[in-house]
Formats: C-alpha cells, structure tokens, sequence
C-alpha cells in the first residue's frame, strides 16, 4: 500500500512563490540567546528526570512502605512550574510554539513579515506581563511555606519570572532577525 504524499499543485505553487531561505542570525545576542535556549531544555530535561524519580519515590513510599514521604508531591508540582515555564520560553525562541503559518502563507511578503513583526512585540510584551505580575505575586507570598517542603511559596513564581524574561529576550532576537531579513536557527541544530 503506498500513499501518495505530493502536495496539492496550488498550494506547492505557493510555497515556492516564498522568498528563498533566509541567512542565519549571527552575533553576540544570537550567541547568548541559543546558549541560554541550549541550557534551558537541559534544564528542563533534567528537571523531567527529577519528577520522575520523585513520583516514583512517592509511589514505593506509599504502596511498598506504607509510609508516603509528604514532600514529594510538593516537590514534583514545583518541578512540573520550573520545567514548563523554561521549555516554554526556549520555544519562543526555537518556534516551538504554536502558530497560524497556514493563513501567513497567503498573504504577500511584506505583509507576513509586518505580522509576523507584531506577533513577537507582542509575545515580548506578554513576556514583560509575566515577568512584573509574576514579580508581584512572588513578592506577596514569599512569607508562606510550601507545605511538605519548608520552602518560601515565593518559589512557585520565580519560573514565571525567569520565563517571562528569556521570552522577552527571544523575542527581541526575533524582531531584530526581521528587521534584517534574517533567520534565528534553533539552538538544537
């Protein structure tokens, strides 16, 4: 059984009606930004292995112990904010995000680019969103204990922050990589 796996001829002709692949970004900030994206999914795969390793303390302790350890569920919620915020952020910058290519491809170049322009001064301003509410709210809580762990609630909002911050910076590589009618390349290639 074979598939066929041609595209459809008008939508092939719009593909290759596309600007040619773009340069790659180059320079200090695209440097730093892919170093920071590089460690920020380390980050973030360590962080994976941890609340495995938790949970799985978590069920020994319950099932095979009788005798549940009360930290570690706090700590693998806690783990689960750290990881999903820095991932997140490093797929801003590597555009592992979510979009709408599907309706930009139709639209003329300059038009796209302008979007596509906008698209991240905005997602830089939700960036800033984060990092001030996220601020607030840490600074609001920063008295009260996690329970099981001891440690200020405070905690909880810091990868908001951090996040908030690395997906301004992204998104600033972005608009400049635009600006210039240049590509920011993932951190992983």
């Amino acid at each position: 059984m074979t598939f066929d796996t041609s595209l459809d001829p008008h939508v092939e002709e719009i593909i290759h009606q596309q600007a040619p692949a773009q340069q790659a970004m180059h320079g200090p900030l695209t440097r730093f930004n892919a170093t920071l994206a590089r460690y920020g999914m380390y980050f973030a795969v360590a962080g994976l292995l941890l609340i495995v390793v938790t949970v799985a303390w978590q069920v020994f302790g319950r099932y095979v112990l009788n005798n549940p350890p009360t930290w570690a569920e706090s700590l693998a919620l806690l783990l689960i904010l750290y990881v999903t915020m820095i991932a997140a952020a490093v797929g801003v910058r590597d555009a592992g995000h979510i979009g709408m290519e599907s309706l930009l491809i139709l639209v003329p170049d300059r038009v796209r680019e302008s979007i596509e322009r906008l698209i991240h001064v905005l997602i830089a301003l939700f960036g800033t969103a984060m990092v001030y509410n996220g601020g607030l709210l840490g600074l609001s809580v920063m008295n009260y204990k996690i329970s099981g762990l001891g440690l200020s609630e405070g905690l909880r909002y810091v990868p908001l922050v951090i996040s908030g911050a690395l997906i301004v910076l992204f998104s600033i590589e972005h608009i400049i990589a635009s600006l210039r009618n240049l590509e920011v390349v993932p951190a992983w290639h």
